[in-house]
């Protein structure tokens, strides 16, 4: 007999009609059997609430999930409480020639008003603890330019005297040194990885209020044109960043320092929403050489170069749409030695890719020079490599002095000719016409072959220089005046 019919016979009653048979005997049938259907249907509901409760208690535990915790979030207050005290106040004293008087020459003059000969100008930035050990600081090279004294304040408000390492115009990076003690340092992030939309946080002295923090995201990368003459990568963001913000720190939100807030764009003086930095990746390359030299000693390999747009890529054959195209390689130049030649595309240096040509630039002009670094490059549509060694920029270049309707070009020798190098935004010779990458063949009718020979038929010209080149396979006819 099974479990649940041992249990069903156990509550069993007899009926008043089985305990005392006599008194039913007189019902008819049907009245008895409705009076038995009666009985057990009142017996059967507490039979049957038993077997619910058997069925249940019999089911087997069903496994209880562990309630997930959600991870702590670690908050943006949190992590700026940390990285704060790495970012400092600078003020700086310099010297300013008064303004040019006749009357200021006059030694009456000068006696009766007590005129200085130089006025005294104060300025205000940020800088960032990059080395807390030996008390490095990273700021901006128009911060401390042409400064007299240089005073740098903490957050916890202690003040010293910094010293300045050494500074580079070109990409806005200066370096001070203070002698202090429990310092606090930021961790250097890495600028490459940075994507447009990160979350990034800006921290200053706007105004000369006091250390200021703004957030905000990376609105776009590889920006340039802000300083015509500098080496430019500059990462932009809509973190406000204002006067007095320069040489402060633009960190990610773990609190990795990723670039030093540099510039604005500021129609009416104030953040519209397009502020700039340098990315640390080129900061620290500077740095390196500034702890070094004292300054920047910037490299080249002897190409003249150019982007890779669309219309070259489909015209050399190749599907990648991002690199350099070497227009030209001079004669016994690193470039040569590495056999590197005229069309080919290159795409990365160090494993860096390259993005054009303002971006290998940046990466050999600040390799240190005498280093090795390997170019990776397409020819013909193969991908090869080889290991060339930097070396000084100036180097087998030509070096007299350009007339001034031609500022702002440089030339170099390649292959029997002279190649525009670089032309400088906003120069002389852009507005002239003049693009890198531009073969000069003749001035006023006179051929050239080489920089030397440039400037010395340059020197010639009295009036309109005209100049015959070739430009992107086509021959131009240029007048400059």
């Amino acid at each position: 007999m099974s479990f649940y019919s041992r249990v069903i016979t156990a509550f069993k009653r007899k009926t008043p009609a089985e305990a005392n048979g006599s008194r039913s005997s007189h019902r008819t049938p049907w009245a008895a059997e409705q009076a038995g259907n009666t009985r057990r249907a009142r017996h059967a509901v507490p039979v049957l609430g038993f077997l619910a409760l058997v069925l249940l208690t019999a089911q087997p535990a069903l496994p209880v999930e562990p309630v997930a915790s959600s991870p702590v979030q670690q908050s943006l207050a949190d992590v700026l409480e940390k990285i704060t005290p790495a970012v400092v106040n600078i003020a700086v004293r310099s010297q300013a020639s008064a303004e040019n008087n006749p009357l200021y020459n006059d030694p009456f003059f000068r006696r009766y008003f007590n005129l200085p000969e130089q006025r005294q100008r104060l300025s205000a930035g940020s800088g960032v603890i990059v080395d807390a050990g030996n008390g490095y600081i990273l700021t901006n090279h128009h911060v401390v330019d042409n400064a007299g004294e240089i005073a740098v304040t903490l957050k916890d408000r202690r003040r010293f005297t910094a010293q300045l390492v050494g500074s580079d115009e070109a990409t806005d990076i200066a370096l001070l040194k203070i002698e202090a003690e429990n310092l606090t340092a930021l961790s250097l992030g890495d600028s490459d990885r940075l994507r447009v939309g990160d979350s990034v946080v800006a921290i200053g002295n706007p105004f000369g209020l006091g250390q200021t923090v703004t957030s905000g995201i990376v609105s776009a990368l590889g920006r340039s044109g802000i300083n015509v003459e500098g080496y430019e990568d500059f990462i932009q963001t809509d973190a406000s960043i204002n006067p007095g913000n320069s040489g402060g720190a633009l960190v990610t939100t773990d609190g990795r320092l990723v670039g030093i807030n540099t510039a604005i764009i500021a129609p009416a003086g104030g953040n519209v929403g397009i502020g700039f930095a340098v990315p640390i990746s080129m900061a620290s390359a500077v740095m390196k050489q500034l702890i070094e030299h004292g300054e920047v000693r910037r490299g080249r390999i002897g190409v003249a170069i150019q982007d890779l747009t669309p219309d070259l890529a489909e015209a050399l054959g190749i599907s990648e749409t991002y690199g350099a195209v070497v227009g030209s390689v001079e004669n016994d130049s690193p470039a040569a030695r590495a056999s590197l030649q005229a069309g080919d595309v290159i795409v990365a240096v160090d494993k860096h890719p390259i993005s054009g040509s303002a971006d290998l630039r940046n990466r050999i002009g600040l390799a240190p020079v005498g280093s090795d670094v390997e170019i990776e490059f397409l020819r013909d549509g193969s991908r090869k490599a080889a290991r060339l060694r930097v070396e000084p920029e100036g180097a087998n270049e030509g070096t007299e002095a350009m007339p001034r309707a031609l500022e702002g070009a440089r030339f170099q020798d390649a292959a029997d000719n002279v190649v525009v190098a670089s032309v400088d935004e906003g120069s002389a010779a852009a507005r002239a016409g003049l693009q890198a990458g531009d073969v000069i063949m003749a001035v006023n009718r006179r051929p050239v072959n080489s920089a030397a020979e440039l400037a010395s038929a340059l020197k010639e010209v009295t009036g309109t220089i005209a100049l015959d080149l070739y430009r992107d396979g086509m021959r131009l006819f240029l007048v400059v005046r």
